[in-house]
């Protein structure tokens, strides 16, 4: 009895706890909907859901062409329809990197912000306006050229961090964080002296991408960057085990057969990728990588099973959710969406540094 005992308690206690799972991912799932909906529905054209529902039937070549207005039908398939898709998937990259890199750093307050990457893109977009703007008139820098520009630089500035971290072969953990922080804060003072040398129209752009929009989405700009953003959350949903497996530290995650170097690099190709990506078209978004996991995290533990695809899930409703109040708390102007994340999540962040405080976590 003494033997059997412990284990079915732990049984039933693994079963509990992956039914919490499977709910907190189906809420989650289900919040996704309602976020979408209601990013498309709601706005100056209010849209029913029954009128949503034959848009979306006709789109996929089904129903009536002729039951809905065709000026509703041109807003929501045209306008809002691509900012939704682009805020549930730049939302999910930037959540799923977030727990990933808390995963992969084993810090608490680690996200992507963190470590330059934003950054590092809003800097090459930004060099593109200030210096390249006059020499490139005429070039359609919004569509092409500043979303590239945007995802090399962030691309870069994980390369650099990277190299900066290897010593001996493997990925020194702490000074690649140690190095993120110092390429991050390298490139916001860059995006400060370029700030300073901008005039007045130039000003207005870099406004996009210091603080983030969803505004100026259309299809021909969301799918490259959506492309990129599907296999980079599809990447690091195939790291749940092995960061698992870190959790336990390097030593006891190699005795369970787990490559740990190989786990450090796909985490930091995938996170640049996604979140290079988010950044070349929505500009930098702050916070929802950091405050996404630590929800999904208190809702269901630390399970990365659980917490990578509930980040996911979590951050592209945060993101849209975010993005429908800068929409209409001054309509019929538009609230930066970085305002927004940034008010919703510091006050977070704040209480989640009051509560590691308590708890020893930052000693």
């Amino acid at each position: 009895m003494t033997t059997v005992a412990p284990s079915v308690s732990a049984a039933l206690l693994s079963s509990q706890r992956r039914r919490q799972g499977q709910w907190v991912l189906g809420t989650l799932a289900c919040s996704v909907l309602i976020a979408t909906a209601a990013a498309v529905a709601v706005g100056p054209i209010r849209v029913d859901l029954l009128s949503l529902l034959h848009i979306g039937l006709q789109a996929i070549g089904i129903g009536d062409q002729h039951q809905i207005d065709p000026i509703v039908t041109g807003v929501v398939q045209s306008i809002r329809a691509p900012r939704a898709v682009l805020g549930l998937l730049a939302g999910a990259s930037l959540g799923i990197a977030g727990a990933a890199m808390q995963g992969f750093f084993r810090n608490p307050l680690a996200d992507p912000g963190l470590i330059g990457v934003s950054a590092g893109g809003a800097l090459a977009a930004v060099a593109v306006i200030v210096l390249g703007g006059g020499a490139l008139a005429g070039v359609a820098l919004s569509t092409t050229l500043l979303p590239l520009a945007a995802f090399v630089g962030a691309l870069a500035t994980v390369a650099l961090i990277y190299g900066l971290s290897l010593w001996d072969g493997r990925v020194i953990v702490a000074t690649m964080l140690l190095a993120g922080v110092a390429a991050n804060a390298l490139a916001f003072s860059g995006i400060g002296y370029l700030t300073f040398l901008a005039d007045d129209n130039q000003l207005r752009d870099l406004t996009f991408w210091t603080l983030g929009s969803l505004g100026g989405a259309t299809w021909a700009r969301v799918m490259p960057a959506a492309l990129a953003m599907v296999v980079a959350i599809a990447g690091l949903l195939r790291l749940q085990r092995p960061l698992n497996a870190l959790l336990m530290g390097e030593t006891d995650a190699r005795c369970l057969g787990v490559d740990a170097e190989s786990t450090k690099r796909q985490a930091a190709v995938f996170t640049a990728l996604g979140v290079g990506a988010a950044t070349a078209v929505c500009g930098i978004v702050s916070f929802v990588g950091l405050v996404v996991p630590h929800l999904v995290r208190l809702l269901a533990g630390p399970d990365h099973r659980v917490v990578l695809p509930g980040s996911a899930l979590l951050g592209g409703s945060l993101i849209l959710g975010a993005d429908l109040i800068a929409r209409i708390a001054v309509a019929p102007a538009e609230l930066p969406l970085g305002v927004v994340t940034a008010a919703l999540g510091a006050p977070f962040f704040l209480w989640l540094l009051l509560r590691n405080k308590r708890h020893g976590g930052l000693g």
